[in-house]
């Protein structure tokens, strides 16, 4: 789109922009809360009510990483788990309309606040170089020199990525390492840039856990509960992510299963990496401005 065309003051990006600020002050005061003994499950639905008091709705569930995790993980409805001395990643999205908000933040609990440091300096560096024109794999580079400053991995299997209309990933990824061929940032990209650092090997495999789904196409099912559940998975998040615990049906667990047999929702299993390492993560949502970019979750 040639840059006479992008009209960054219409109602998408505004939308954008509201969603963002909600999200800044959702995830400080959500980070605040984070704390040894507190319950994963209150203060993921904390953030959930929160976002809905301020106008906005969840662009998918709360995700609370620990330790080794790097993304997907949320507590199921009866989940009892608390926060020990542990990294805790917290990773939130807001939309409006379906136009989305995505930020992340670290949590240190664990006594390894250098690496929380090293995805929030890697963050800050790949900022200053956003701007129309920009190679993503140089913002990709950015990100790899300061981990690796640091001493650490990048976490190279994940990226940041392109916000949609009620599509949470689209294109461009941004890399978190240098690559050689990148996409090229445009005014009026929506992006969410987000580096993720670990101690370990820097590649995250899929673990057992799956407590988030979407939408993968339309379908129908027979039984009662899958197709209540289908009801609230259309009209409610569309193609957004949902959790099983915001199923309002009875056996959401069950109609879950049954519609994934179908293949009409697929899951976000946990992501991890190796047993024993830690992973940090930072993350802005940004708009690509004529002469840099507008970071619309920074409070």
């Amino acid at each position: 789109m040639a840059e006479s065309e992008v009209d960054l003051e219409s109602e998408k990006y505004e939308k954008h922009r509201e969603a963002g600020e909600i999200l800044a002050q959702v995830r400080e005061e959500t980070a605040e809360r984070v704390e040894v003994g507190a319950s994963h499950l209150e203060v993921a639905e904390y953030a959930e009510d929160r976002i809905r008091e301020l106008g906005g709705e969840p662009a998918f569930p709360v995700n609370i990483s620990v330790d080794e995790e790097a993304a997907h993980a949320t507590p199921s409805i009866d989940d009892e788990e608390t926060f020990g001395e542990e990294m805790i990643n917290l990773d939130i999205g807001v939309h409006i309309d379906g136009w989305l908000a995505d930020t992340a933040i670290t949590v240190d609990l664990s006594g390894n606040p250098e690496l929380a440091e090293a995805s929030e300096q890697a963050l800050e560096a790949a900022l200053e170089v956003v701007e129309p024109g920009v190679d993503t794999g140089d913002i990709g580079a950015e990100i790899e020199d300061v981990i690796d400053g640091y001493g650490y991995n990048p976490v190279v299997n994940l990226t940041g990525h392109g916000l949609g209309h009620w599509e949470q990933h689209t294109s461009p990824n941004i890399p978190n390492r240098a690559v050689s061929q990148g996409a090229t940032l445009e005014v009026g990209d929506v992006v969410a840039i987000e580096p993720f650092a670990t101690d370990g090997g820097g590649k995250v495999s899929e673990g057992a856990s799956e407590e988030i789904f979407a939408l993968e196409r339309e379908g129908s099912v027979r039984n009662r509960q899958a197709r209540e559940a289908l009801e609230q998975i259309t009209e409610e998040f569309r193609t957004l992510p949902f959790a099983t615990r915001w199923l309002e049906t009875d056996r959401a667990e069950m109609a879950l299963r049954r519609l994934k047999r179908n293949d009409i929702v697929h899951g976000y299993p946990v992501l991890k990496e190796d047993d024993g390492s830690l992973v940090s993560q930072k993350e802005h949502t940004i708009i690509v401005t004529e002469d840099g970019c507008e970071v619309t979750t920074e409070r």
